[in-house]
């Protein structure tokens, strides 16, 4: 195959195919939120959502920039298994549906850095879970567009709103460079062969997956 060489780059040397696959869309959406944008510092803390493909990327960046992470899902299992990515705090969001209060409690004052992927079920949560100048870095409306925005809180907390997907080779490349040097594997649920795509697609839809979910065409 020949291609043009500004549009490829190369993956970490320790990566399998299947867990470079993982990297383009939900690795580099992760990286873009947390470093070019929220500029995420050692001892700041991240809130994600869920514990899907991009949120988990988040905990494991986060982990390696030196920042406490903030974990929610409505599985305990899925939680614990977030404890053992690194996770500082976990809450089951179905048991504490007003889990923005109790985060900002955890923190002291409220969250630096909140990856959104949630939509008009949680944009809520993180407007109470945020601290006075924090950042919310709308990645995805999995549960739909926001009907209404509590512009008084916007406000009144100095906050900073960012939505964005995927990024840049630039900033590809700063990600594959750090993962490299610490070694970090992205965390795949499951794989399934090409003709088992119904299936793997009716797994993301049930939210079933912890990671990433990768079909493999050969």
């Amino acid at each position: 195959m020949v291609l043009d060489a500004e549009g490829v780059s190369h993956i970490p040397p320790h990566l399998s195919f299947q867990e470079a696959a993982t990297l383009p869309c939900a690795g580099l959406t992760a990286w873009r939120a947390l470093f070019e944008e929220a500029k995420v510092q050692p001892g700041d803390t991240v809130l994600v959502q869920g514990t899907g493909g991009v949120s988990i990327f988040a905990l494991q960046f986060a982990k390696l920039a030196g920042a406490s992470v903030i974990v929610t899902s409505s599985s305990d299992e899925k939680l614990e298994r977030a404890r053992a990515l690194g996770a500082d705090h976990t809450i089951n969001y179905r048991s504490v549906p007003e889990w923005g209060k109790v985060a900002a409690e955890w923190t002291g004052g409220g969250v630096d850095h909140i990856v959104e992927v949630g939509g008009k079920d949680t944009f809520s949560q993180s407007l109470e879970a945020a601290r006075v100048g924090g950042t919310i870095l709308v990645i995805g409306i999995l549960t739909g567009a926001s009907q209404q925005i509590a512009i008084s809180s916007l406000f009144a907390k100095n906050l900073h709103v960012i939505g964005l997907s995927v990024g840049s080779r630039r900033m590809f490349e700063a990600m594959t460079r750090a993962i490299g040097r610490n070694g970090m594997r992205p965390v795949i649920d499951r794989v399934f062969s090409f003709d088992a795509v119904p299936d793997a697609m009716r797994l993301m839809q049930h939210g079933g997956h912890f990671g990433k979910i990768v079909v493999e065409f050969a």
